[in-house]
């Protein structure tokens, strides 16, 4: 095989593994970002930092994998199966330790979570068909406003900033919500088809 073809190969499988190598590196990062928030209670700020930065990271390649994917033209089922998997792993596992650690009230958590859920379980089911209902826009700011307030409760800020970030956060539950709804209904309507 000629020089030229090798390096057409590899740009080409290069291409074809990185946006799934960012996705599954968004989901390695999650027990290490646990372990940093579940380190000393939260309380150290060292710690808090730590996670935070663990977080930031992995909040970057959330961006950046699909992006890639389709500037390449190698969007790929896993990608848009583990892609939302790994977005709620990072954001589940991040709320339900600060819940643990009564920094974000437990009913904001569940309903994060229950709505969450409920679009996976749809998703799979839908997907058994053979269809994949995509992220649409109101899921996207979702996911960045989501990603906001859990980043605030994760940095070491002065107890003033607690009702800022409450704030932030009850405006990630109402989106998290009322975005359900487009999904719930391009799933019913997928499924009864």
């Amino acid at each position: 095989m000629s020089e030229r073809a090798q390096r057409f190969e590899w740009r080409t499988a290069h291409r074809l593994h990185l946006p799934n190598a960012l996705t599954v590196l968004r989901l390695v990062c999650v027990p290490l970002l646990v372990w940093f928030m579940a380190e000393d209670g939260g309380r150290d700020w060292r710690w808090r930092l730590a996670a935070s930065g663990v977080f930031a990271a992995a909040s970057i390649t959330d961006r950046y994998d699909g992006q890639l994917a389709r500037r390449w033209g190698t969007v790929s089922d896993f990608g848009k199966v583990a892609d939302p998997l790994a977005d709620k792993a990072l954001i589940g596992s991040a709320l339900v330790v600060l819940s643990l650690q009564g920094r974000v009230p437990w009913w904001m958590t569940v309903l994060v979570l229950a709505r969450e859920v409920l679009v996976t379980v749809l998703r799979f089911l839908v997907i058994r068909r053979g269809v994949i209902i995509p992220a649409d826009r109101s899921g996207k700011v979702k996911t960045v406003v989501q990603t906001a307030a859990v980043g605030l409760f994760l940095l070491p800020l002065p107890d003033w900033a607690r009702w800022p970030c409450l704030l932030v956060m009850l405006v990630a539950v109402v989106l998290t919500v009322t975005s359900a709804r487009g999904y719930l209904s391009a799933g019913v309507r997928l499924l009864r088809s």
